[in-house]
């Protein structure tokens, strides 16, 4: 059998886990205490009527403990779920809780109301964005500037090993059979190919010497055959140039004609009168009053 008063002056004058006693006063830490302040009508464990109000994810459920389930502490409490609208949660307060003290209905129904104002407050803070405070972990920090030191030093002594022994294969050291790592051995080959490669950019250009008598002797050949026609051999050519496209094009056969004539006169010398003729000048010489030009040989 479950007495009430008896509960409370064990807990009171003797022990209780859930009590918490500071200088402001005897506050509770049991989760289904309706205001965590200890004393006789807010005490759940010495009360066999009670309610209270929960939170679970963000769901308010109304608990209710009655002393026809005090010999079930499975069954102990009846919990109906909350909706999220404020006011119908009230009403079903008031219809779950219609005969009971008017005292405990009115502190769940204030219990409903901080816990209703802490979820809103809740979501406004987190729409907010606010900076993060972090500790700086200072161990950490000097165990890792000690491991990269190590690090630094230990990769400074290979890159020194790597090259003594590079410097002592090249001398010959060690004979002529090795078990070459491929990767270095690919390594080293690499660098090899690179470094001949900056050789031959750097290398200067070579300087070669070409024969270059062989277009004045061909303008000596064309000298010899008279040079190209005179202007003057076309009485006609300032007034066929204004007048008529056709007198061009009959003017043009005529110097290629001119031109084969002289192509079967080279063919008709000897091959050997190139090397005895002697160098000749051209010299031009430009009329202002019929802007013509007339090659002589002198």
């Amino acid at each position: 059998m479950q007495h009430d008063e008896v509960i409370w002056q064990v807990i009171r004058h003797n022990h209780c886990s859930f009590m918490a006693k500071i200088t402001t006063g005897n506050f509770c830490r049991n989760p289904y205490n309706v205001t965590g302040i200890c004393n006789r009508s807010s005490c759940p464990l010495a009360n066999s009527r009670y309610a209270t109000i929960r939170d679970h994810d963000g769901i308010f459920y109304l608990y209710m403990k009655t002393i026809e389930r005090a010999h079930m502490p499975n069954k102990l409490w009846e919990r109906v779920k909350l909706p999220r609208n404020y006011e119908k949660a009230l009403e079903i307060i008031d219809k779950h809780m219609m005969y009971w003290p008017k005292l405990l209905v009115h502190k769940t129904k204030q219990r409903l109301t901080k816990m209703t104002q802490m979820r809103i407050r809740m979501r406004k803070l987190a729409l907010k964005t606010r900076e993060k405070i972090m500790t700086t972990p200072r161990k950490e920090k000097k165990r890792e500037a000690r491991r990269e030191e190590k690090a630094e030093k230990a990769a400074v002594l290979d890159k020194s090993i790597e090259k003594e022994l590079l410097e002592r294969l090249k001398r010959g050291v060690y004979g002529d059979i090795y078990n070459y790592p491929v990767k270095e051995f690919y390594k080293v080959i690499d660098m090899e190919d690179q470094q001949a490669a900056s050789e031959d950019e750097e290398e200067e250009p070579e300087i070669e010497y070409v024969e270059g008598y062989e277009e004045l002797e061909e303008e000596e050949d064309i000298e010899d055959f008279g040079g190209l026609p005179n202007c003057k051999s076309y009485p006609d050519f300032d007034d066929a140039v204004g007048t008529d496209d056709e007198d061009e094009e009959s003017l043009a056969v005529e110097r290629k004609r001119v031109r084969k004539d002289s192509q079967r006169k080279l063919e008709k010398d000897e091959p050997g009168s190139k090397l005895k003729k002697k160098a000749r000048v051209l010299v031009e010489v430009e009329h202002e009053d019929t802007e013509e030009r007339q090659m002589a040989v002198q």
